[in-house]
């Protein structure tokens, strides 16, 4: 079965037609128009109630609206619970400027995200601001809120929890892949217990620790056996593994061949 994932484009490059953010008033009102382009609507404070192509839809704060080209819009917010939010038009692009769709959810509840709001002021202000370059700046902008919007609709085990404890796990990982690691060490420095850090650990990344950085280990190794500077043996000792069968038996579960294959296809 074909899932969101493999329906999601390698590289979307926003072509941005306009960018506002909404402070409605009690007689706000957008009249039945078509949207010819991917619109996305963000909910930060109050209510509104959308029409999508004859179909009713009720909006309060933390929804995020997502529509795709050629759909009916209307909508009216309450005049005692004033919709404030963001809201971005714009035609994703592939590298050849055509037109790719991105299968967003039409209704999604995210909640509020800080992390967003904070991307959506800057990209609000540096729209308006119009500063040579701000194109480039709107676009890379709005491809990092595009990329956080897909991972809360669309990653199945994408978290709300994600945060600067597993964060900063996983980058200890990646800056000491080749030393021995300990999941206490990794929960100490997320200021956790072993137990609900390996929890929420797994709840987060959709894997056990330990699988995690064996990845990375694998994924670093496959890169030194690439370049052909380096025989098997010193890939294991250099990415952790005191133990070569072990460094064996496990690159080839991860990656599905020997690792010694991966010197001579590349070097062909």
């Amino acid at each position: 079965m074909e899932t969101y994932q493999e329906k999601l484009p390698d590289i979307c490059i926003p072509d941005i037609h306009y960018i506002v953010f909404r402070q409605c008033n009690p007689a706000w009102r957008l009249l039945p128009h078509l949207v010819s382009n991917f619109d996305v609507t963000y909910l930060i404070q109050g209510r509104a109630c959308y029409t999508i192509n004859d179909k009713k839809y009720e909006l309060s704060a933390g929804d995020l609206l997502c529509l795709p080209e050629n759909v009916k819009k209307e909508a009216m917010t309450y005049p005692e619970q004033l919709m404030h939010c963001f809201s971005v038009n714009l035609q994703p692009k592939d590298p050849d400027m055509q037109n790719v769709t991105l299968p967003l959810p039409l209704v999604n509840h995210i909640g509020i995200r800080n992390d967003l709001i904070q991307l959506f002021d800057d990209l609000v202000y540096s729209w308006q601001e119009h500063r040579p370059g701000y194109m480039l700046k709107c676009r890379g902008i709005l491809s990092l809120i595009m990329y956080h919007i897909v991972e809360a609709t669309m990653f199945e085990n994408f978290s709300s929890d994600r945060d600067n404890r597993i964060k900063n796990a996983i980058l200890y990982i990646i800056r000491n892949y080749s030393k021995k690691i300990t999941v206490k060490k990794l929960a100490d420095i997320a200021g956790l217990n072993t137990a609900y850090f390996g929890l929420l650990f797994k709840r987060v990344t959709g894997i056990k620790v330990n699988q995690y950085i064996a990845n990375v280990r694998i994924h670093k190794a496959k890169a030194m056996l690439k370049s052909g500077s380096y025989r098997v043996t010193e890939v294991a000792e250099y990415c952790g593994y005191s133990d070569a069968f072990h460094f064996y038996k496990q690159f080839k579960g991860i990656t599905g061949i020997p690792p010694s294959y991966y010197i001579p296809i590349i070097s062909k």
